[in-house]
């Protein structure tokens, strides 16, 4: 959403019903982003929270009418994500008392990575081509269901899916090109993280 939420007028209960609005229009998607991200049902809960209490603290960009509220949002998420991760890596590692096996972790750097790679794929496209991919693929509606939810025929919901999945197949050849170019001799050849959640 690019313009103003809410007029301003009376701070406090403005700013509540502004975060109240916010949330009620941008908060599952929010959610649906963090716990992909963290693959934690829990952790991305508290992200949400957190990334809402920054919003209420700097609740002027949500009114500026400047870019998007969504996408200001998930960039906020995303760096709380990425600022926990890297707090965890930088603390010593905790030592049990018991002399058992260490409990296995599941690294979820990975598919941080690839989610954003894809996420700044999708911001190459047109709003119209990643509305539909939005609805196809991560919402997990048919044609049908994304032209209605968009207003627009099944048979464009169709097109734009075609040409947006071409675009992002040419972003990824693209950053897949410069990573090979760019890789040290003998390296693994990069391989656009993603893609198959995407484009499959």
């Amino acid at each position: 959403m690019a313009g103003p939420l809410w007029p301003r007028t009376r701070r406090g209960s403005t700013d509540e019903a502004l975060i109240t609005s916010v949330y009620e229009e941008h908060g599952h998607a929010l959610l649906a982003y963090a716990t992909r991200l963290t693959g934690d049902r829990a952790a991305a809960e508290d992200v949400v929270q957190e990334t809402l209490l920054r919003a209420w603290r700097h609740s002027e960009v949500l009114v500026n009418g400047k870019g998007s509220v969504r996408g200001w949002l998930l960039t906020v998420a995303r760096n709380i994500i990425t600022d926990r991760y890297r707090a965890k890596a930088a603390r010593p590692p905790e030592v049990s008392g018991a002399a058992a096996a260490p409990p296995v972790e599941v690294d979820h750097a990975d598919s941080v990575v690839d989610t954003m790679t894809v996420l700044g794929a999708l911001d190459r496209l047109t709003p119209e081509h990643r509305d539909v991919l939005t609805e196809l693929y991560y919402r997990e509606h048919s044609v049908a269901e994304a032209a209605d939810r968009l207003g627009i025929p099944a048979g464009t919901v169709k097109s734009r899916a075609h040409y947006a999945l071409k675009a992002l197949r040419e972003v990824f050849t693209d950053g897949a090109r410069e990573g090979n170019r760019s890789r040290r001799p003998g390296g693994p050849p990069q391989q656009p993280g993603g893609l198959r959640e995407v484009v499959a």
